[in-house]
């Protein structure tokens, strides 16, 4: 891959005696859709964590965008991190949560804003004026106003994501963003980051949500036991995987018909 905008190199975390990742390798291009599917305990959502340091990798390496972030630490393999450094990195990713992670005190608008004021230093009519240039983008600028207890949980996980955009990310990572909605719910939140696909956003996305992920995925990255297991296009990997592992998954889930948001078709 000419120019990845992510690389991760040889990445292991451990806590305690349990070594969740053991030497992740990705590379992730500007403007792909990398889909991240494993079973419980794989060590999907300790990847995006590592990879937004909010957990720090026992080892490997983490560049973005051609700067490697940290420096060698005393012992080998393992890299030192300033906190000045910490916070400039976490601000060119955004996260989205399984949970939504709002002030209940804030309006939306304001839970939009305040990051921008406090970590980028936006005055508060710059800040609000892209709050609502979010809130536009996903469908809730009407809500501007309103508190995170007045909307749907859809509503509130589409507030987070204009939220996280309203950062100027050049990565968006999605935890099993839908998760915690009800099913009714989910569609609003997957329509938001399909559109966010189009619109050229560089994203990681672990999901459950099979039928989207293979219509939304340009690879499908599967992970097992803290290694990854197979890669590929999702039509290799959710519908034609090689490896056993993969095979077992997919049959255990693709026996139900899981819907896909963007034009009705299922896997």
């Amino acid at each position: 891959m000419t120019n990845p905008i992510l690389t991760v190199a040889g990445l292991h975390k451990s806590f305690g005696p349990i070594e969740v990742l053991r030497g992740i390798n990705l590379s992730v291009a500007r403007g792909e859709t990398v889909v991240i599917l494993g079973g419980s305990g794989s060590g999907k959502s300790t990847l995006l964590r590592c990879i937004n340091l909010l957990e720090k990798p026992t080892s490997g390496m983490i560049e973005m965008e051609g700067e490697q972030i940290g420096r060698p630490g005393s012992i080998v393999g393992q890299m030192a991190y300033k906190e000045k450094d910490l916070a400039r990195f976490r601000a060119r990713i955004g996260m989205v949560f399984q949970q939504f992670n709002l002030f209940p005190h804030l309006s939306v608008r304001e839970n939009v804003s305040i990051g921008q004021r406090r970590v980028l230093g936006r005055d508060r009519r710059k800040a609000d004026e892209r709050a609502m240039s979010e809130l536009e983008h996903v469908g809730l600028a009407t809500k501007a106003e309103s508190y995170p207890h007045q909307l749907s949980g859809g509503q509130q996980q589409r507030v987070a994501i204009a939220r996280a955009l309203a950062m100027d990310p050049a990565v968006m990572l999605f935890d099993e963003a839908t998760s915690a909605l009800d099913p009714e719910l989910v569609g609003e939140v997957l329509a938001t980051m399909r559109a966010l696909r189009e619109s050229g956003m560089t994203m990681l996305i672990v999901t459950h949500e099979l039928g989207f992920a293979y219509h939304i995925a340009d690879r499908v990255v599967f992970l097992d036991k803290g290694l990854v297991c197979e890669e590929g296009t999702p039509h290799e990997v959710i519908l034609k995987p090689r490896h056993p592992r993969t095979q077992d998954f997919m049959h255990g889930h693709t026996m139900f018909r899981l819907p896909d948001v963007t034009d009705g078709r299922t896997c």
